[in-house]
Order: C-alpha cells, then structure tokens, then sequence
C-alpha cells in the first residue's frame, strides 16, 4: 500500500514531508517479536533511550558551566572539542575532509544549528531556570510546523493541529505564571526571548537543511559542523569581551564541558544518529518528550529550581500540545 502524507504540495513541501518524518512525528513502537527479529532495531531503541535521558541532563550541565564561564564560552568549547573528536577520526582514520561545496554548507548549517540556536540555548539559561529553558526548547516542533506554512502555504491545518499549537503555548504560559514578577523587573525576560529564538533558529534551521545534508555522511557533517561552529562562537565570546582565559577556566566548568562533550557530543549525538539509521525517525523523536521532563526533574533535584505546580502543568500541557501537532500530520494508509 502505498503512504501519504495529509498534508498538500509540490516538491517544496517534499522537504516538510521529509522534515516530518525526521523531527516531529511519533509512530508506533515495534512488539518484542519485531525487535527480536532485528537485532539493530533492539540497539537503536536502547539509543532511543539513551537520547531521551542523556539530553536531558546536558541542560544542568550548561547550568553548572554557566556559573564559571560564559555561556557562548562554554557552548563553543563543547562544541570545539566535541566537533574536534569527530573531525580528528575522519581526517586521520577515514582520510575524508569536506570538498569546497560542503565546506559552505557546512559553514552557514553549523551557524544556523549550533552558533545561534545552541548558543542561545545555553544563553538563555544564564537568565532562568534550566528546566524551564527546556520547555521553551520543546516547542520546536511547533515552531517547525509554522514556519512550514508561512514559507509553503500549501500546509494543510486541521482542528488538532491549531489545538496542539495554542496548547502548546498555553503550556509556556502556565509554566512561566508564577515568574510574572521576574520577568518585568529582571533580566528573566531575556532568557525566555534567547530560548524562544533558539527553538525558532532550530526550526527554521532544520526546514532549510533538511535536503543540503543529504550526500554526506551523518557523523562527518555532525562533526564539522561541531568544530566550526565551536571556532565562531570562541571568536565571538571573546571578541564581546565576555571571555575567560582558558588557563583560568575553573575545574568545575572544565568538569561540566568534559560531560556536554562525553555525554551531549559523543554518545547522545551518535546514539541519535544511529537510532535514525536503523528507525523510523517518527520514533526516535520520541526523545522530544521525555527530554524536558529529566531537565525539569533534575533542576529540582541537583540545581535547587523549586518545581510548582504550575511548571508541572505548564510542561504537561506543553508536551500534549507538541503530541497534537505531531499526531497531526502522522502518515495515513492510501
């Protein structure tokens, strides 16, 4: 039987179909007879896994990086060093290096992906609470589904994806309720405008490259995109002048950049990336959903940000409307 998406258009919407089944769908899980049956699909689930937790814990990593160093500082050694490992294999190992077209491509993806959105990301959690930066981060999905209509408008809506989209927001809403006060009279207010422009950057970023990376290797593009993005942000924090030393980086920040690049860079990042090769990525997105809810557990239990009721409902309601939007444009049998 053959499957269609419900949504309309020519082959520019080809790129949010294919974007649909890479960020924002959710699928079934396989039965154990299916996993059993491959023995890959068993592994990618465990990656599966792995991605739903271990992301989560990079926003307490970022926290705890962000009170000794600056957090484009920071952002930038993780990526430099994490990118680094990755660029290290493929030009000594694989002897493979970019070609000047991917080179450009490779430049204006890692500034899109990991210089504006990761950077601000990391920003933003300067200001507030880092589980709270996760669920401004979980409405990408959203933002993905926008922006694919207003630059396709072919985009077909129906009631439960303008449901999803309104309780999606409405979730930040209830989420941020009792920080009113902060966000009026503190800097707070600049850490939900960085995350808001991280997850919009991530969207947007992510419908106009979707096709580019297609005739390069997964971890090989990971990888530069990684080491260059890592060269530009150090360049950039340090010509702001919001620079430390890298003889002066404390052992704690050291410590917090070891675990964003072990933990976030290498095992997560590959593990997402095989979990893609060997899954449906309607499944792997699952970790969408699970990754703000260890974000905003362990900031109360590590970081001491104090969980109300209002950032469990705001996250709950958030989460709901993501599953709506997504849910909304899952593939039907023709």
């Amino acid at each position: 039987m053959q499957e269609q998406w419900t949504c309309h258009g020519d082959d520019r919407i080809k790129t949010f179909q294919t974007l649909v089944q890479y960020e924002i769908g959710l699928k079934y899980i396989p039965t154990l007879k299916q996993t059993a049956e491959n023995p890959e699909r068993s592994k990618a689930l465990f990656a599966v896994g792995l991605v739903s937790v271990l992301w989560g814990t990079t926003w307490i990593a970022s926290k705890v990086g962000v009170k000794y160093i600056p957090a484009l500082q920071l952002s930038g050694l993780r990526h430099l060093l994490g990118g680094g490992i990755y660029v290290a294999f493929f030009t000594f190992y694989k002897r493979m290096i970019p070609k000047r077209t991917q080179f450009w491509r490779i430049i204006w993806m890692s500034v899109l992906m990991f210089v504006i959105s990761n950077g601000f990301s990391v920003l933003s959690i300067v200001y507030m609470p880092s589980g709270l930066g996760a669920v401004v981060g979980a409405i990408s999905p959203i933002w993905v589904v926008l922006f694919s209509f207003l630059l396709f408008k072919k985009v077909k809506f129906k009631a439960k994806t303008i449901l999803g989209i309104i309780l999606g927001f409405l979730g930040v809403l209830v989420a941020f309720f009792e920080f009113v006060e902060h966000i009026l009279y503190t800097d707070f207010s600049l850490g939900i405008m960085y995350g808001v422009i991280s997850s919009m950057t991530w969207a947007l970023a992510t419908l106009l490259t979707v096709k580019q990376a297609k005739d390069m290797d997964p971890y090989f593009s990971l990888g530069w995109q990684m080491f260059m993005s890592g060269i530009i942000l150090n360049l950039v924090s340090y010509a702001s002048g919001n620079f430390v030393a890298y003889t002066h980086v404390p052992s704690e920040a050291w410590l917090s950049i070891g675990y964003l690049i072990l933990i976030g860079s290498v095992i997560a990042f590959g593990a997402y990336i095989f979990a893609l090769k060997h899954l449906p990525a309607t499944q792997v997105s699952i970790h969408s959903y699970i990754n703000p809810i260890v974000a905003v557990l362990l900031g109360d239990l590590l970081m001491n940000e104090k969980l109300t009721i209002y950032i469990i409902a705001g996250t709950i309601i958030t989460l709901i409307g993501v599953y709506l939007v997504n849910n909304s444009f899952k593939k039907n049998s023709a």
